[in-house]
């Protein structure tokens, strides 16, 4: 299978973001799959500084900086008044990190995939809020250091399943992406501009100054995650029928976490049992698979 990543560079440079911030990159891949007809709702989140100072913005296209939870409301407001105009072909995209998503935007989020709102919304995962200080969320992954969180008292918690809470909504389309695979999130995005309706789109994003990893090895990283099934790439339609992105490879879960200091204070055993965990998702996750090609069938 052949890939082209578009030429269209919307977003220019000068942005502020850290050496080899994962959140950058997502931006980018996504403009060039979306085009110039986008609109972008950005909440608080890494991405209000990145955008650069007001009313400077790296993006191409118009941005509306919002509150913390008010990113999916917001771009379902824009959409509405867009398509007051008679301007429906005009994407609108709501772009958000895992706090604003996973916590502080939960309601608002929840709200307008029960209404079906026909946007876009993207969450770019660092698994903590990196923007004030690396505090976790409820993205953050068992055991991982957070400064709320200290190799002492790791966190405790597993990271929250924001796919399965999508999926309850019955919104048309679900899927996840890697930074390391940027013709398999272009597609995917493009798949999502074609698709009425709300679209959820969530994507791992390295932070090296939060994962205490070098800025090098964001997209190694990314890679890792994805073939060591720590984040699986697939894409869910309609709620149930479930395609699996890319053939995974058999990666142990300490090759990927080896390259992040944020769990360097694990023990063989905390590792183990990481890997136990993410056997069992994987085995669920490919038991997903096979029931929603059985009710494709059908």
């Amino acid at each position: 299978m052949k890939f082209e990543i578009p030429n269209l560079e919307l977003m220019k440079s000068g942005h502020v973001a850290c050496p080899g911030c994962g959140g950058s990159m997502a931006m980018r891949y996504a403009l060039k799959a979306l085009g110039p007809k986008t609109m972008i709702v950005i909440p608080a989140c890494c991405w209000a500084i990145i955008d650069g100072p007001s009313p400077c913005s790296v993006n191409g296209v118009p941005v509306l900086h919002v509150a913390f939870e008010t990113a999916a409301i917001s771009a379902s407001g824009v959409k509405a008044g867009l398509r007051r105009q008679g301007k429906d072909d005009v994407t609108v995209m709501a772009w958000a990190g895992d706090g604003g998503t996973f916590d502080i935007g939960m309601q608002a989020l929840s709200g307008a995939a029960e209404r079906n709102e026909d946007i876009i919304y993207v969450c770019y995962d660092n698994e903590a809020y990196m923007n004030t200080g690396i505090q976790r969320s409820s993205a953050t992954p068992w055991g991982a250091w957070t400064t709320t969180t200290p190799t002492e008292t790791p966190k405790s918690k597993p990271k929250k399943n924001i796919i399965d809470i999508l999926l309850a909504h019955h919104i048309p389309y679900v899927a996840t992406a890697s930074v390391a695979y940027p013709d398999d999130f272009i597609r995917k995005m493009k798949k999502a501009k074609s698709i009425r309706g709300m679209k959820f789109i969530h994507v791992l994003s390295p932070c090296p100054p939060g994962w205490k990893s070098a800025p090098e090895e964001s997209i190694q990283i990314s890679r890792l995650a994805v073939n060591s099934k720590v984040f699986p790439l697939y894409e869910v339609e309609d709620g149930f029928r479930y395609t699996m992105s890319l053939d995974h490879k058999s990666t142990p879960v300490k090759e990927y976490i080896k390259h992040q200091g944020r769990f360097k204070h694990l023990s063989d055993a905390q590792i183990d049992q990481i890997q136990k965990d993410t056997d069992l998702k994987w085995a669920v996750l490919m038991k997903k698979v096979e029931m929603g090609e059985l009710f494709s069938d059908n």
